[in-house]
């Protein structure tokens, strides 16, 4: 897995005010496919995603059953050690937490390894 160098995006939030921030994308080698990792800094934490060509593992920040009503796949992962996931390798170890409806009817379960439910998107 390789990561590319962080993208400085402007984002306007309202009326006249413009932020930044560094958003790190990651290459996701699958089985038979590729993925892309993304990493948003927030603070103090950082949104950790995946999205393959059909669905989507992400921390426990998304709300992933509102996604359902789009018909789109999506899992929320949780970490091994039960911290925070802060990175792409910490997401990949870590277990489903949930999955939507959507996800489910692609064979994923909760407790699935993420680097097994990931195969199946």
């Amino acid at each position: 897995m390789g990561l590319s160098a962080g993208l400085s995006v402007g984002l306007p939030f309202g009326a006249g005010f413009h932020g930044s921030f560094n958003m790190l994308k990651q290459k996701v080698q699958l089985l038979k496919k590729q993925a892309e990792g993304y990493i948003i800094p927030l603070g103090k934490l950082n949104l950790v995603f995946v999205i393959t060509d059909i669905g989507f593992i992400g921390c426990g920040a998304f709300d992933i059953m509102m996604l359902d009503k789009y018909n789109y796949p999506a899992v929320k992962a949780k970490s091994h050690d039960g911290g925070p996931i802060d990175g792409i390798e910490k997401l990949l170890a870590g277990v489903v937490r949930e999955v939507n409806e959507s996800g489910s009817k692609l064979g994923i379960k909760t407790g699935m390894p993420i680097n097994q439910a990931i195969e199946l998107l």
